[in-house]
């Protein structure tokens, strides 16, 4: 495993507090990547397929959004993959990922029998589940344990929010994991997680925060909390500069949110959520997921 000495030793410290980043994400990246090892920029890449992950929901629902220049991987290259599967030919040599393949081969099949997206999961929750399952098989643990984390709080926190709108949260919940299955079926108190989830009665308490700014800010607190016990033995591991990465992220959407828009945000979600639809939760989800 490759060490960047130089590197992370070079890196201005940096808080979740800061009014200021140092750099955004996209000069960070410029700046590192050439100075990572094959398997180590590899890593840090499926971090910024989020960008492409967009691309491909609006390719597919959405073809006069604008195209995200951040992504990888262009239209002709979904739209390559696509055709092959429509005329049940080999898919090429492509660099798209297998688990945007299987999201088209879906696609393709329900578009084939004439039916609508299916009313149990959206296409962006299904794509959501096979990326998380696509991350959390990575051989590098920090990153595997990243995305469970992610997936996991963002599913305690759509159950949590389900029983207090009394909506069906088996419908919501993203992912196969251990915790994805238990929150869909338990209906204890603490979702049947019990020590499981140590990070559940923080989670529980940030739901209870009607300030929209301060719980986002509580809940990457958590997040950088987390970074910050992962890499305390990698002072100069490539896990270091993934979350010095991440960290950056989330210093970059703090210092760019608007107070007043972030207070109508809130507001918003209230007033949906107090008629009880099923739009609730995607309204909800739409303002948590990172």
């Amino acid at each position: 495993m490759s060490k960047y000495y130089y590197l992370i030793a070079g890196l201005p410290n940096i808080s979740l507090d800061d009014h200021k980043v140092p750099f955004t994400v996209d000069e960070f990246y410029a700046e590192i990547k050439g100075m990572l090892s094959a398997g180590d920029a590899k890593l840090v890449s499926l971090f910024f397929l989020k960008f492409d992950n967009n691309n491909l929901l609006n390719f597919l629902l959405h073809p006069e959004k604008e195209w995200d220049e951040r992504g990888r991987f262009s239209k002709s290259e979904y739209k390559e993959v696509l055709d092959a599967i429509a005329e049940e030919e080999k898919i090429p040599a492509n660099p798209l990922p297998s688990y945007m393949i299987s999201l088209l081969e879906t696609y393709q099949a329900e578009h084939e029998k004439g039916t609508e997206e299916s009313k149990n999961i959206s296409w962006e929750d299904r794509l959501a589940g096979l990326y998380y399952e696509y991350a959390m098989k990575n051989s590098n643990s920090f990153v595997a344990d990243w995305y469970e984390l992610n997936l996991n709080i963002n599913n305690v926190l759509t159950a949590i929010t389900a029983r207090k709108f009394d909506l069906d949260k088996a419908r919501y919940i993203v992912g196969n994991n251990e915790i994805a299955e238990t929150l869909r079926t338990s209906n204890a108190r603490d979702f049947g997680l019990g020590d499981s989830v140590e990070y559940l009665p923080q989670l529980q308490r940030i739901t209870e925060e009607s300030d929209l700014l301060l719980r986002e800010k509580k809940l990457d607190q958590l997040k950088w909390e987390w970074l910050e016990e992962q890499i305390f033995f990698k002072t100069f591991d490539i896990e270091t500069v993934i979350a010095y990465l991440l960290k950056l992220e989330m210093m970059e959407r703090w210092t760019s949110l608007d107070k007043a828009k972030g207070e109508k945000t809130f507001r918003d979600l209230v007033g949906t959520m107090k008629k009880g639809s099923d739009s609730a939760l995607e309204e909800f989800k739409r303002n948590n997921t990172k």
